[in-house]
């Protein structure tokens, strides 16, 4: 194989908030795939993944779960990130944390020598600051309020900072993007920075820190520390042993640029705008390309534990398996737009994909193989015009996967190689083995058809090596034939004659109910909607012994109740009056803030078989997360009319306080959706 050079590639370091979901797990199985196909096909390449530690959000985290420090902390979920990325069978060269020692040293060594050069400055920030972004906005950059980024709550905050000079470099970095048009993928990405941010003029970025204690210390001022995402970002480049002294390792010369930083559509601007400036101030190439993956959405919606709707990679593994799940969420996300998870799409694409196409294709192979020819395959040269398609399209299968593959394109090489799979099923369609073994002077014809569809299985399976590496291994040991370089893949027929398959071939992919597998990922939502719960409660006690927040108050603790309230007494109405008012208990199924309002939610309301959207002006008072999952008493029957544009088709009973303060009315005791209030 001939050696095509180096291959340098990053996926962004993992936030140690909490456990990755398998929208994150998606990008570490993306890529390994693109790590191992870049091995095979004859580069030397280097796979760099690892965690991000530091932070506000995080010294905050560590209390609420009752740690003795946030290094203990983020010890615990840096393991289990550590542990994920092992599950899904990824070959990660290197995982590096934001809290090694040499990390630490390098990242002080390079904001001292930004504040030498003028790069940096001390002055003071105020602002809207978010916790869960670790990141000031303006009044005019906040949506309905909220964080533009995250839609979270923020809050003011001024305090003294160190701001880079961003507009020193700009210049710059608009040429490079202008001249350099595969630097920022998808070209939309490239799009939204250059319009949103570059052109209209970008502001000073404050890289520094006092109101915490839980990052790097700026080792000249020991009030403050470094903002997040310059420590993490220069993981890239301390990793491979950058030095900013000017010591730097061959381990960097080789590696550096990297020639990929993959990472989520909602962290491109910190990687294109403000590393690219970061790296222009320290003298240092910028890396080749930057590829923002789109999400994968659980049923159309970002995942949240507070929906209940996350999914995550050992849960899927423990049901589907690990080359599985691998195929699944690097088969179903396009190129550019997001992808959608669900529990019914997995159970299809298994069985019609995995269990259909690829498992029965291998075990009838070898079936056959076995049953007619004692298990020993040889190409006897008795050949027909269906041969040759049949080696057109295996043999011309690796250009087409190396076109998509270089384009970033995986879905569509997996798909390409599923086509591969599929002709050959047609092949035996067309060629009916069975009934060429029923013919003794077939068997010769028979023999040939068998070695051509166990050749193009072997390639087919070195091409899927990089996606679903065990069970590519697993069919190259079934069927008996050799690893293939990719330089060989557009070669049919280097199978030896005489290959014998195996005697007792293992079933690769048994198919899968979907009840029992609806029945079983029920129990897994039910499972971490109770931890997650749990979770809650103990982060507010934790926070509330540390101070800093209250813990919730049980009623009959506080022995106190708030005063009763006296409302002026409407006219009477007759029982014929009240029974025309049909209350009933709804099930909220999915809930949203109406836009351009700041008091309306809008929510999809279960009420018996039917779905009612009802507008409630309630937002100050409950979130969309925590509104969905909960059962509430409907005034079903009132007539339909807009609120802000949006159409209501009920209303939702409310208590409210002397203070104005709403709470849902609830039923005491768990009801189905439909049940009649009288």
């Amino acid at each position: 194989m001939q050696n095509k050079g180096k291959y340098y590639i990053t996926t962004a370091i993992a936030y140690t908030s909490g456990k990755p979901h398998i929208g994150n797990s998606y990008e570490i199985v993306l890529a390994d795939a693109i790590a191992r196909y870049k091995r095979k096909d004859g580069f030397d390449v280097h796979f760099q993944t690892g965690s991000d530690e530091h932070g506000q959000k995080i010294e905050t985290r560590a209390i609420e779960a009752g740690c003795n420090s946030p290094k203990e902390f983020v010890d615990q979920v840096s393991d289990t990130i550590k542990g994920l990325w092992n599950l899904m069978d990824t070959s990660y060269d290197k995982f590096i944390r934001t809290t090694d020692e040499d990390h630490v040293k390098q990242v002080q060594k390079i904001f001292k020598k930004f504040y030498d050069q003028g790069d940096i400055y001390k002055g003071s920030y105020k602002g809207m600051y978010c916790t869960e972004c670790e990141a000031f906005y303006t009044e005019s950059q906040l949506v309905d309020g909220k964080c533009p980024e995250c839609g979270g709550a923020v809050h003011p905050a001024e305090e003294e900072a160190y701001f880079f000079k961003m507009s020193k470099y700009a210049d710059r970095l608009i040429e490079h993007i202008n001249t350099h048009p595969d630097f920022i993928q998808p070209v939309s990405r490239k799009n939204e920075m250059m319009n949103n941010f570059l052109l209209p003029g970008l502001q000073d970025l404050c890289v520094s820190r006092t109101s915490f204690k839980w990052g790097i210390p700026v080792d000249f001022d020991n009030k403050h520390v470094v903002y997040v995402w310059l420590d993490a970002l220069t993981n890239y480049i301390t990793g491979i042993g950058y030095d900013a002294d000017g010591n730097s390792s061959e381990e960097y010369k080789k590696w550096w640029p990297a020639d990929l930083h993959l990472i989520g559509k909602d962290i491109i601007r910190f990687h294109t705008i403000y590393w690219p400036i970061f790296l222009f101030a320290l003298g240092e190439p910028l890396p080749k390309q930057v590829f923002g993956h789109p999400w994968l959405l659980q049923g159309g919606e970002k995942m949240s534990k507070s929906k209940g709707n996350v999914i995550y990679a050992d849960d899927l593994v423990s049901l589907f398996g690990v080359d599985p799940v691998r195929y699944f969420v690097l088969h179903e996300m396009p190129f550019e737009n997001d992808g959608v998870i669900t529990w019914e799409l997995l159970v299809e694409r298994f069985n019609s994909d995995l269990a259909n196409t690829l498992g029965n294709l291998v075990n009838r192979t070898i079936a056959m193989s076995n049953k007619y020819l004692g298990g020993v395959v040889a190409d006897k040269g008795v050949s027909e015009d269906v041969d040759a398609d049949l080696k057109a399209v295996v043999s011309g299968c690796y250009e087409k996967v190396e076109a998509k593959m270089d384009e970033l394109r995986v879905a569509d090489a997996l798909t390409e190689i599923f086509s591969l799979f599929k002709r050959c099923n047609k092949y035996i369609d067309e060629t009916e083995p069975w009934v060429l073994g029923k013919d003794e002077s077939k068997k010769d014809r028979l023999s040939t058809v068998l070695y051509n569809l166990v050749e193009a299985i072997s390639i087919g399976a070195s091409l899927l090596e990089p996606f679903m590496p065990e069970t590519a291994q697993k069919i190259k040991e079934q069927l008996s034939t050799p690893d293939r370089d990719f330089d060989t893949l557009g070669q049919f027929g280097l199978c030896p004659n005489g290959t014998k398959v195996s005697e007792s071939p293992e079933m690769l992919f048994a198919r899968k109910d979907l009840k029992e597998v609806l029945e079983k990922s029920a129990e897994i939502v039910k499972k971490q909607k109770a931890e997650f719960e749990e979770s809650q409660r103990k982060a507010a006690e934790n926070l509330a012994k540390a101070g800093l927040a209250p813990a919730p108050v049980k009623k009959e603790e506080s022995g106190e109740e708030k005063a009763p309230i006296d409302i002026p007494a409407k006219d009477e109405i007759t029982y014929d009056q009240f029974g025309a008012m049909q209350f009933q208990v709804g099930e909220i199924i999915k809930c949203e803030a109406v836009e351009n309002s700041k008091k309306l939610l809008c929510s999809q309301v279960k009420i018996g078989s039917q779905v009612k959207q009802i507008v409630s002006g309630i937002r100050k008072y409950y979130s969309p997360e925590e509104m969905v999952g909960k059962k509430v008493m409907v005034l079903v029957n009132l007539k339909p009319a807009k609120l802000a544009g949006v159409m209501s088709e009920g209303m939702l009973l409310c208590a409210e306080d002397a203070e104005g303060n709403l709470a849902l009315m609830t039923p005491e005791k768990d009801m189905p959706a439909g049940a009649e209030i009288c």
